[in-house]
């Protein structure tokens, strides 16, 4: 159960990258525009606050990373909690597909997490 719940906290670890890509290098190209949903003119005015967004969840990535690598189960817990309230208030303040995409994934790895200590 203990590589089960590793091998989700990597994936979560592997989403946050890819967030991270997305927001702050992607943004403002064709293919960020088109994940988002938005124009040219509102990938432009929110280029910076994305490019922020982008950086905090490369750190949730990081600290997911550190969890794996140090085997810590305080370190992966915290950083797991960090991105499912994330996706919790994402989901509830911004798209409902957060919900999918970040809170529930970091929820398996919660239980998982659980159910292997």
């Amino acid at each position: 159960m203990a590589t089960l719940a590793n091998i989700v906290i990597a994936v979560v670890a592997i989403l946050h990258l890819g967030f991270l890509v997305l927001e702050m290098f992607l943004w403002n190209h064709p293919f960020g525009r088109k994940t988002f949903k938005m124009t040219k003119e509102v990938s432009e005015s929110s280029a910076t606050l994305a490019a922020n967004q982008g950086l905090y969840n490369g750190f949730l990535a990081a600290g997911l990373i550190w969890g794996l690598i140090s085997g810590e189960f305080s370190v992966k817990l915290f950083f797991l909690l960090c991105v499912f309230i994330a996706g919790i208030f994402g989901g509830i303040t911004a798209k409902r597909s957060i919900l999918y995409l970040q809170a529930l994934p970091a929820l398996l790895g919660l239980i998982l997490l659980y159910i292997s200590s």
